[in-house]
Parts: C-alpha cells; structure tokens; sequence
C-alpha cells in the first residue's frame, strides 16, 4: 500500500522509515517550526495538529499520520497571507523570547476552546517554555497587546517588537539546525560508563563494518592539546584541562569515541559496536573530600601549564583575603549568627540542546554553524587547537534557542571540527536531551559556611566566608565563578571587617560551568538569609537591616574577590528598589497580585489561604556587575544603503536576551530613522571584527555601546557629506529619516547614498567598546507565601520585583527578562536539583525526573523599574538579564522562616524537605506574630 499525508495542504508520499516519529519525518520534509526538544513528549516543542487535534510529534508514529492532514505553525495561515489571529496575539504581546517552544504553545493555544482557555495551567501542562516566565504567554493568549510603533528617532524607551518576531510565530526563523546540507552526515558519542578511568584499548573494527558508518574518531585521532571549554576573552583565566577526546576519562558521560555515519541510526550502532577496555580508577564524589589528603588525583598536570592552582589537592582556584580585622569585628558584635548554606546543582535546560553542524564552502573555508553565545571566541579556540588561520574559519550562530550561561562553552564545535578535517564532508552533531544532563554542564553547586556579626543598633561589624564550588571533573569557569561569587554579594554591604575563603575543587562529577549569575546566586542565598537570621535575633525588621548596611551612591566597591579595579556605582537605583518592596509590604494582604494588566489570572486575590496555612513574607537584595572584568570586546558597523536603508552589523548573538531589537533603537535613535528600515546581521564572524559574546549580561551594555558609537559615527559621516554636497555649513544640517535637511535644500538619503558611490565614498563607519569601565545594577525580590504544614507545599500569594536597569530601553523586553529570571530562579529554589547517584552518574537526566518550571507553577511577578540613568552604559542602559534569578531563593527562604520559624538553608525546598523540618520541629499551626514583631 501506498502512504500519503497532506501536510499544510500539500501531499507527501514518501515512506516513513520503520520507527520514525512524525516530528522527524516532518523536519525531513523541511517543516523546520516542527521543533526537538526533548524526544519524549514533555515539552511539547514538537506540537503538531493531526486532524485538527494537537498531538505532540515526538511521540506520534509516522506511520499513523497515513491518510491524515497535518499542520504545523507554518501551516496556520496557509493560503490566506495573513497571520493566524493567534499568531498576531503572540506577536502584539510578544508572547516569546528565544522563540524555541512558540511554535509548540501556538499549536497549542489554536485549538483552545472558550472552557481551555479559561483553564490556561491544565491547557498548557504539555508546554514547557525556559524564557519568559509565561506571563507574556498568557498576554498573547487573552490577547493584550503591548507593542508599540513609535515615529522615527523615538525608538528608546518604547516596547518595539522583536526584529524576527514574523518569523518566529510562522516558524520560518532558523535555529541551529534549521538548514538542509546536501550530503550531510551525524555524529553520535560513545561516552564512559565509568567516573574514573583509563582507556587502555579501543577496537573500532565491528563499529566500522556498520553499513553507513565513514569514521570513529577515538584519542588517537585527536590532537594532545589541553584546553578549556569555557569561552573567555583571555583564555589564560581557565584551566587546561581538557581535550577533544581524552584517554582518561573523569566522569560518567565523558566522551570516548565518535561515531559518523550516513544517519543517527547508523552512527548510533556503530557506537554500540565499539569495545573499549579501561582500566577503573578510583574516583572522588564530594569536594570536601577531594581536598582531604589521599583523595584521587582528578588532574595530575603541571599546575603552570594547565594553570591549576593546587591539582594534587584537586583545587583548580582559590582566594584568600581579608579586608579589616574578622577577629576583632566578631569581638565587639553583640549578636553573632552561623551557619552552612548549601545549593545544589541546576541545569541550564535550555530547549534547544547543545549541537553544531560544519562543512568546507566552496573556498575551502571551514564553516561551523552552532548553537553558541560565543562565534568570535569559538572560532578562535578552534583556530588554536587545529592550526588554522582565522581567516580560513568561519563560525556562525543562527537563533540560539536559549543559553543562561550553558552555551558560553566549546561542548561540541572541536569534536565536528575533527570529523570534517577528517572526511572533508559536512558532519552535524545534536545533543540528546539526556545528552544535555550528562555531556553538558551544570550551575556550579556551592558549600558556603558563613559568619556575620552586628551591634544591636543594626551596624554590621564583620563577615566571614568559607566558599566551597563544586566545579566537577573539568575547571572550565571554576575559578572565575568562584571569584565572582564572593565579588558582588559582599561588596553591597559596607561592612568594615571582610574575610573569605574560597575555592573550586575537582570531582569525578558531570562539569559546572557558566549559569545565570555566575555564583552569586548560590552566595547571596547564604548572605542574604544570614543576614535575615541576624537581624531577627537583633530584634530588628531585616528590610531596614538590610537598607541601614547597604552602599550608598557614589561610594567606592570594595569586593574581596579582588575584581574590583574598573567597577563603579555609575548610577544608583537600590533605594528606589526597596521602595517598591517597603510599599509592598505595607499593602494589606487581600491586596490582589496585579499591576497594570489585568485579567483572568491576575485577578487571583491572596486572601485566598487556606485554614491552617503559615503566611510569611521575606526579602533579599542584590547587586551585579554589567559586564565582567578585564575587558569584553565589541565591534559594530553601520551603513546607508542604496535604496536607502541601513544595515547593521554586531557580533553578539540573540538567544532571547533581546539584544537583536535594542540595537535597532539604538541606531534608529542616532539616525533619526525607525527600526523597520535597519536591517541587523549578527552572530557570524564574517560580519564584524570581533565580539567577546554574548555573556555576562553585555548584550546591550558593551555591545550596544558598540552599536551607539558606530550609528553615531555614520550619522556624522552623513551630515558632513551632504554638508559638502550642498555646499552648506554642516552646523545647519539635521538628519531625518527621509533626508539630510538644510534650510536652504534637503538631500534624500537613497539620492545621498548614489552621490556617495558617484564620488567613490562608502558610507559606512564603525565603532568600539571594550567594557571598561564598568558599572553595576541592583535588584530587590519580595514575596508574600503560604505554607502547608501538613504537606510542606508552599504557595506564593504575592511576587515583585524592583529592578535598577538605568534607561529602560525596550519595558515589554526588559520586563521578560525580569519575569523570566525570577521563574528560572523560583524552579532552582523550589525543585530543581541535578541529582548524583552513587557511583558518579547523573540520576535525572530527563524531564520527568528534572522538573523544570511549569505553567501552573510561576506566580505573576510585579515588575518595578527604577528611575535611574547610568554614566557609563549606553544612552544611560544597565544590563538585567542575570541580575533578576540573584535575590529570588534568599526571598523565598526569608518568607518562608517568617511563616514557619525555621531557617532553611540548602537548596531547593522541595515539599518534603519542608514537611520533615516542619514535623521534626513540631510545626503544625500557624505561627502567629504582629506585624514588626519578629521572633527570635
């Protein structure tokens, strides 16, 4: 019998292959909104209609769609050249950030009836969004929009929608994978069952008689280099320790071989087919232990060369310093608080895995297109472990859909990269959702034992650290975590006795890296709840504590890690944030949970506890640097086109931080144009000199600075040329977005432009930032809960958040990035822990076992914004993408000691965790006080 489906409106006859899913037959067929995200049905990424019903594709067998019709997101509108009404609602409220899962929650929200709707939580149980928090998801759903149009040269300030927006909702916007390469051939890894171990003999012979199978790459293939994954602008911060394919293997889910074949099938089997023999070797799962001497030596190598600090102790970085006197601070506190806050690791879960695709062009230039916050740096490392040119290399980032940190790493570029020099054929590799729990990287969990004293009259008078990171079997951002964590989250307070000690410590264990906040998440939950504690049994109300012990405008930043030198307070908003938290506060508590935008789940009133429930409230603060130290590199170009347009060029990559728009306002702004007549190319080494990456939330703050002093420089080189052209002074000359205009003539920019090219001048300028100086931005979570004694289940009745962020420069994007850092953060405080078993492995390396944030689990969170300007970023803009996840878990933990009486500290406070404290304690009623009564 013959197979046939009809897939938005067209037919298709070829056969599936036996056990294919609908969703691959699909991106086969060149379907590419038809999304990977998990492979097993639980982030609905993949969400398709069969007949009208939405199914999710991963899971639905292709051969079952025989005879069906089938529409994906490109299908929605088919036909009628208009977006699906849905597909304008998610545009108007921008109802997407990466735009990785929009296609699946389009699917979705399509086939509503008025009852699902009504019901969004159980409507929308099979989508899993990591960006946005959900709430824009539900604005585009009750169709409120916020997008605005502004006239030309008004762009800052206003919520311009994103530049790919159209794309994203028609599910024509190219992700990583999202190309068809003629050709093309998969890699698979073999990776270690072992957490420690030699790899004494590989025999590949019954993997290469594999039908399919062209290669399997093992150590002996790969060059002996040592060299980091993580991807900084000076690479002598990170430890060499790693390459491509290793003959000791450190931890479970290390790889050991490649595989590449004529299809993931094949390859796969070729992996099965490959008998390695090890030799296990002892291996070392705690850091405290791995410090202890005896413990199994992680990393035997020349700590000068490999720049690790102590490898026969296991520790990769360390700091030790002391600003003061501890001892003596201590001595004159009348109230001395101590305790342990442990954290635990979390996974980026970033809905597009980690994978990167690379061939040789027809100029016999190796080209790499990956899933990376770091092209310019990515083709630099591949440059240095391969001995090629840069010329001879480009590196290109399509959307990335989504990072946090994860993909400010080399992870699977070097290992393409060999299989290409190897075949001279194009090779992909694409992380399998496990893949990503095990082969990829995790937030860095963190041991921190932690001393604070204070005069009764609220003075603080000395801290004292003892850091402990975890940062698994390689170093990668080991010590500049663990540097930056112990930066910021103490420099906030003025504290005049300082003391920390600090280290990043090996184990056989999946690898730490770079995650949103970069350590200071995991310090300021033991600084901010210390400090709570102290003030409690000071009998004083923490906020003011807190606000009697904070720096001050214009104070100098003194932080113990040392990183200190180029960071200023260029702009002062923490006042103005605990403000907002004071007003919150004082508010009653049927106070409903909205702010401007109200509607059906906005609506939720928190007088709504039930009988029996703890009701607390608690704070936390916190204070970040907008770049990181010892300079970040961006280049930008601007242009005036032919027809009279401009072109854009920035090296920094879109993952749904928002970037993408703001540096069309930017330039719109400086070229007294609107955003719809620039066209931005980014993320490709070919297009700028270079870009450091989009990290360390530079986006807008060096980059953008970039884009300013380029947009700028084109607006001059415009002014003066049609100056001479009119043959008038440049000083009566104003740019607007149809002409240079004089008084006595105007110029129209196409007429302008043809001048330029008649004359042999290109109208084309550059600019530069390198991220010094560099100014910091605060932030101030405050939640109002309820607790279950009898489950442990903890209900948030009330979120917000203030933010300092200087000149807001797009509301509707900076307020996502807001909502959405405080439900990742809310998922790492509440449930999320990548668990270690026994021997080594990681225990929960899906989505059933790794829950990430739902939406029936994310309050509404009320953002507030400071009225504030900075000096040093650009046109007064502060960075908030990290900044927002910092404060979320010390709030929660301070709320929840305030209803229950108990100090939490370790991470997360799952529902059982709580309940055993609860009924150990004898914790069964609710625990009375009077408001600014607090107990000890």
């Amino acid at each position: 019998m013959s197979f046939g489906i009809e897939v938005n409106g067209r037919p298709f006859t070829r056969e599936p292959r036996p056990g294919q899913c609908l969703r691959t037959y699909l991106r086969e067929s060149g379907w590419f909104g038809v999304k990977k995200g998990c492979d097993a049905g639980d982030c609905g990424a993949c969400t398709v209609h069969v007949d009208g019903e939405p199914v999710h594709s991963c899971l639905y067998p292709a051969f079952r769609a025989d005879g069906r019709t089938v529409t994906t997101v490109e299908g929605l509108a088919a036909g009628s050249g208009e977006l699906h009404p849905v597909q304008r609602r998610f545009l108007d409220a921008q109802g997407f950030q990466c735009g990785f899962c929009t296609a699946g929650f389009l699917m979705t929200a399509v086939a509503l009836d008025e009852e699902q709707r009504a019901d969004l939580p159980r409507a929308f149980k099979g989508n899993l969004c990591r960006c946005t928090g959900y709430r824009a998801i539900e604005d585009a759903v009750r169709g409120v929009c916020h997008a605005e149009a502004p006239a030309p040269g008004e762009a800052v300030g206003r919520n311009l929608p994103a530049p790919a927006g159209p794309q994203v909702v028609t599910g024509t916007a190219r992700y990583t994978f999202d190309v068809d390469l003629p050709g093309l051939l998969h890699m698979k890894l073999l990776r270690s069952p072992h957490a420690h171990a030699r790899v004494v003999a590989v025999d590949t012979s019954a993997a290469l008689r594999v039908p399919g199978v062209h290669a399997v790459l093992t150590h002996h293939d790969a060059p002996r280099r040592h060299f980091s994954t993580a991807r900084h602008e000076h690479p002598e911060e990170d430890p060499a320790d790693t390459r491509v394919l290793d003959d000791t293997v450190r931890h479970i889910g290390q790889r050991v071989a490649a595989v590449v074949a004529d299809s993931e099938a094949a390859a796969e089997e070729g992996c099965r087919r490959v008998e390695v023999t090890y030799e296990v070797l002892p291996a070392v799962l705690d850091p405290e232990e791995a410090m202890r001497p005896g413990a199994p030596v992680v990393h035997d190598k020349d700590p000068a060369t490999a720049r690790i600090a102590r490898p026969r102790d296991n520790v990769v970085g360390e700091t030790h310093r002391e600003i003061g006197d501890v001892e003596a601070g201590f001595a004159e506190a009348d109230a001395v608080y101590e305790d342990t806050y442990r954290t635990q690791r979390v996974q980026h879960a970033s809905l597009e895995t980690h994978g990167a695709l690379a061939w040789f062009d027809e100029d016999n230039r190796l080209n790499v297109r990956t899933s990376s916050q770091t092209p310019f740096l990515t083709r630099r490392a591949l440059c240095a472990l391969y001995d090629l040119p840069e010329e001879r290399v480009r590196v290109v980032a399509g959307r990335v859909g989504g990072g946090f940190g994860g993909k400010q790493e080399m992870l699977v570029e070097d290992i393409v990269a060999l299989a290409v020099l190897r075949l001279r054929r194009p090779v992909k590799l694409e992380y399998t959702r496990a893949e990503q729990f095990y082969g990829a990287t995790t937030r860095h969990p963190f041991s921190v034992r932690l001393k604070v004293g204070a005069r009764r009259d609220g003075t603080l008078t000395a801290i004292r650290l003892r850091v402990v990171s975890d940062t698994g079997a390689y170093g990668n951002h080991g010590p500049s975590v663990m540097f930056h964590s112990v930066g910021e989250s103490l420099a906030v307070y003025r504290a005049p006795n300082k003391k920390v000690d600090a280290f990043a410590v090996y184990t056989h264990t999946v690898p730490a890296g770079a995650y949103r906040g970069y350590g200071l998440g995991q310090v300021m939950f033991a600084v901010e709840s210390a400090l709570d504690e102290l003030a409690r049994r000071l009998g004083l109300d923490p906020l003011e504590f807190k606000a009697k012990n904070i720096i001050g405008p214009g104070e100098p930043l003194v932080t113990p890690g040392g990183w200190d030198e180029d960071l200023h307070v260029a702009s002062y908003g923490l006042d103005q944030c605990l403000g907002v938290v004071r007003r919150a506060q004082a508010e009653p508590l049927t106070k409903s949970a909205t702010d401007a935008v109200t509607h059906a789940m906005a609506d939720a009133v928190t007088d709504a506890v039930p009988d029996g429930w703890l009701v607390g409230e608690g704070t936390a603060l916190a204070m970040i640097a907008t770049g990181p130290p010892g300079g970040h590199h961006a280049d930008a170009r601007a242009a005036l086109l032919p027809d009279g347009t401009f072109d854009l060029a920035v090296g920094t990559a879109e993952f749904g931080n928002g970037t993408t728009t703001v540096h069309r306002q930017i330039a719109s702004g400086e070229l007294a144009t609107t955003a719809e007549r620039i066209t931005v190319r980014q993320s490709d080494t070919d297009v700028v000199r270079h870009d450091t990456g989009a990290f360390a939330s530079t986006g807008i703050v060096v980059a953008g600075k970039a884009t300013l002093r380029a947009s700028r420089a084109l607006a001059d080189l415009l002014l003066d040329f049609a100056a001479g052209h009119l043959s008038v002074p440049r000083a009566d000359c104003r740019l607007t977005e149809e002409a240079v205009v004089h008084p006595g003539g105007r110029l129209l920019l196409k007429e302008l432009y043809e001048a330029a090219g008649a004359r042999g001048v290109t109208l084309t300028a550059g600019g530069h930032f390198g991220g010094t100086p560099r100014s910091v931005a605060f932030n101030a979570q405050w939640f109002r809960l309820a607790v279950d004694p009898g489950t442990g289940e903890i209900r948030i009745l009330r979120s917000v958040h203030a933010a300092d962020a200087g000149t807001v420069m797009n509301p509707m994007q900076c307020r996502g990035q807001v909502e959405g850092g405080v439900a990742q953060a809310l998922g790492a405080t509440l449930f999320e822990d990548v668990r270690i078993g026994e021997r080594g492995e990681v225990e929960t390396a899906d989505f059933r076992r790794y829950r990430v944030p739902q939406y029936a689990d994310v309050p509404r969170t009320e953002v507030h914004f400071t009225d504030t300007a900075d000096t040093i970023g650009p046109l007064g803009a502060k960075s908030m993408s990290e900044s927002p996840f910092n404060p979320v878990a010390p709030a929660l933990a301070n709320a929840l000691r305030d209803a229950t009486g108990l100090r939490f500290t370790q991470l997360p406070l799952t529902r059982d965790r709580v309940w055993l404290a609860l009924d150990r304690a004898g914790v069964s009623a609710p625990h009375h006080r009077e408001r600014g009564k607090l107990d000890g």
